[in-house]
């Protein structure tokens, strides 16, 4: 064993990837929390206009969460394994998360939801965590856990599904319900729904089927909800179903120009964006949008901003870099007989899909703005490290396939 090997191992901490590992899906990551990274830098410009302190604070907050959240993908490629979805660790897990998801409720309310725990002092914020960007990795190793490779004969459906599905109900309801954050709690429940389809278990058969005509019913109610003749049936919602400002959404979705300088004062702005850029865009930094009092260009909105700087050939090569992502995880998800892998890299693959769609769609005008943000593009640490984490699960899958070590 080398000298390096031997300091690897007796610190504890891993710095190369382990063998087996896919080179495209390495790159892809890679290239993508670069692309993030100089674009946080572009749209922050915008927001901290002559206060180059602060410029320089949100770029280097992103790039630190980017080494942190590679450090954890190379450990979890190195460190994890199949086993740890059957060992007591997982249910330490789920009760960290639990409780985590629950401490953000005595933090004060940010855009209308308690999605954060905030770290500081002397009445200063240094850094926020958000625990449901955990929960959708949570609820994805769960359904691995609990239902993939189960032999055993159950009784009926609910008797294999009830302790996963109580606890991933328990995580999706704190975070719609208490933390106000129903973008985060859909990206669990869908995530949760694809992993469902996954495993070949008797029991689940009746649950898939189940799943396959809410999904095309659900097709069909977004359809006519997000044409004009849902608008009376959204503004008829009681308010304690649906609260003002989720209302507004739906509706400026329907038809921004109701509400120029309010509600879809955001989207048109963005939309502007997207007309401006042409195909190879106005070059990177010359936004203009992003100087206009353009709410969450470095967030939410941050894909505006690239397209109107670096055009349609710059959403090209954000997709292409997400294609390579998906593409590699479902791919080696067909190669792999271990249901437990294939929910964890199908969950991994939907995990990205999911983010892409919602964030695309909100920025679009397609579907209602759900402030779920552009993975490893957006400004944000905990999505950042979580989307990191993500591949690091999918690495240390398709390594020990390579390997051997799981079929």
């Amino acid at each position: 064993m080398s000298t390096k090997k031997t300091n690897e191992k007796k610190s504890g901490i891993y710095f190369r990837m382990p063998r087996g590992t896919d080179l495209w899906l390495q790159i892809a990551v890679l290239g993508l929390a670069l692309y993030g990274l100089l674009m946080v830098a572009s749209a922050s410009m915008g927001i901290y206009t002559g206060d180059n302190a602060g410029l320089l604070k949100v770029v280097i907050k992103q790039l630190i969460f980017i080494v942190i959240g590679y450090t954890a993908l190379v450990n979890i490629a190195n460190r994890f394994t199949l086993k740890f979805l059957k060992s007591q660790s997982l249910g330490f897990l789920i009760i960290a998360i639990f409780f985590m998801l629950l401490a953000c409720l005595v933090f004060p309310a940010e855009n209308g939801a308690r999605a954060w725990i905030r770290i500081g002092a002397g009445g200063s914020t240094l850094m926020t965590i958000q625990p449901s960007e955990f929960a959708k990795i949570v609820s994805m190793m769960i359904a691995a856990g609990f239902l993939g490779d189960v032999n055993r004969k159950y009784k009926n459906w609910w008797e294999l599904c009830r302790k996963p599905l109580i606890i991933i109900a328990c995580y999706i309801g704190i975070v719609a319900i208490a933390q106000s954050d129903m973008g985060s709690a859909a990206v669990i429940f869908i995530i949760t729904c694809v992993c469902l389809l996954v495993p070949q278990h008797e029991n689940l058969k009746p649950v898939q089927k189940f799943l396959r005509i809410c999904f095309w019913l659900s097709v069909a109610f977004a359809i006519f909800i997000l044409s004009p003749y849902g608008e009376g049936v959204i503004e008829a919602i009681p308010d304690s179903i649906l609260k003002p400002y989720q209302k507004a959404r739906f509706l400026t979705a329907i038809d921004p120009f109701q509400d120029p300088y309010g509600n879809g004062y955001q989207l048109i702005n963005g939309l502007i964006s997207f007309a401006t850029g042409g195909f190879f865009g106005r070059g990177y930094g010359n936004s203009v949008r992003k100087y206009t009092d353009f709410p969450e260009a470095n967030t939410d909105y941050i894909l505006a901003v690239l397209i109107e700087e670096l055009g349609f050939a710059g959403f090209l090569v954000l997709i292409a870099l997400y294609g390579i992502l998906v593409f590699r995880m479902l791919y080696y998800a067909i190669h792999i007989k271990s249901e437990r892998a294939k929910v964890i890299l199908v969950g991994g693959a939907m995990y990205f899909v999911v983010h892409i769609f919602l964030n695309i769609g909100g920025v679009t005008g397609m579907i209602p703005l759900t402030g779920v943000p552009l993975l490893m593009i957006s400004s944000g640490g905990s999505s950042t490290l979580a989307s990191m984490m993500v591949v690091g699960l999918a690495q240390a899958v398709i390594s020990a396939k390579k390997r051997g070590e799981i079929q």
